[in-house]
């Protein structure tokens, strides 16, 4: 069987409101992505794009009236432990200093192997090797307070995929880089779907760049 043509993320009939919302976010909407598709969802603002992608990672997602199914690899999330969510969804935010979470580059770029418990020998290989293919070996004592905006996100992005997921969701990524960051960045998405073979979701409003990099246009209504 050939694992691209198979479904790797499947939404099926979700529903959402918020409390106290007047109506809801999202309505019956459903989605099938292949494995190792790249896909840009785009959508009016307030249509409920950012909704949708926290639905993709259980510790994410908003608290409110749902239904529908979400499913990976054909495991519902609600059947999938924080711990699978944590190695296999990775997640990439609008504002960089949202994620970040610690005070040096190497130590931001180890923290998630640390959570998932890797063992400190093969943590240091990952993490120079990713540090590699990102070119950032040359920040990798500095302060993350001292990077800029474009160089934070690349740090958020290679601080996920160092857990190697096979996922990649990403909520409007490069709302807060310049012109030239952003083409950096939207183009080190596709090197990652083209020679790892990531399944990428990604939400973005730089549509002349993103939508010719992309396998298909997702447009939320």
């Amino acid at each position: 069987m050939n694992l691209r043509s198979m479904a790797h993320i499947e939404i099926e009939n979700l529903s959402f409101s918020y409390p106290s919302a007047s109506r809801p976010s999202l309505t019956d909407v459903s989605l099938a992505i292949r494995r190792g598709e790249y896909v840009v969802l785009c959508g009016k603002s307030g249509s409920g794009k950012t909704t949708l992608l926290r639905h993709l990672k259980s510790v994410l997602t908003p608290h409110g009236k749902r239904s529908g199914d979400i499913r990976i690899n054909g495991v519902s999330l609600e059947d999938m432990s924080q711990r699978d969510q944590a190695a296999k969804v990775g997640f990439v935010m609008q504002n960089p200093d949202d994620q970040i979470v610690t005070d040096k580059v190497f130590h931001e770029l180890a923290f998630g192997l640390e959570s998932l418990g890797c063992e400190e020998k093969t943590m240091r290989l990952r993490v120079a090797e990713m540090a590699s293919y990102f070119g950032i070996a040359g920040w990798f004592d500095r302060d993350v307070a001292a990077l800029s905006g474009g160089q934070k996100q690349m740090l958020n992005l290679a601080s996920v995929v160092v857990m190697r997921p096979d996922v990649l969701i990403l909520d409007e990524p490069t709302s807060q880089l310049d012109p030239i960051a952003a083409s950096t960045f939207l183009h080190t998405l596709r090197k990652l779907n083209e020679e790892l073979g990531l399944t990428i979701l990604l939400s973005e409003q730089r549509l002349e760049e993103a939508v010719p990099l992309a396998d298909h246009l997702v447009v939320l209504e």
